[in-house]
């Protein structure tokens, strides 16, 4: 599998920030996920955080969406390692 830095993503930590923000639980931010119908379980969003898998677009935008981040704090991800 392909990997940056090491990491097979590069916006696991701020997934994680941002769910613990919004004080949700890995089992509630799947089942705010599955009301998109997009799953993903406890298990794979915690290899999503700690950047052991990739994570596809639809993955993403649902959780940009869930978790109400910005596009632009992903752009901001992509130009710091530039």
């Amino acid at each position: 599998m392909k990997k940056f830095d090491n990491k097979r993503n590069v916006i696991g930590s701020l997934i994680k920030e941002h769910r613990e923000t919004k004080h949700y639980t890995k089992a509630k931010l799947s089942s705010q996920l599955e009301l998109l119908g997009i799953e993903l379980d406890r298990f794979e969003l915690y290899k999503i955080e700690t950047a052991k898998t990739s994570v596809k677009d639809f993955e993403l935008i649902g959780l940009c969406i869930v978790l109400d981040i910005d596009f632009s704090e992903l752009k901001e991800i992509v130009e710091n390692y530039s």
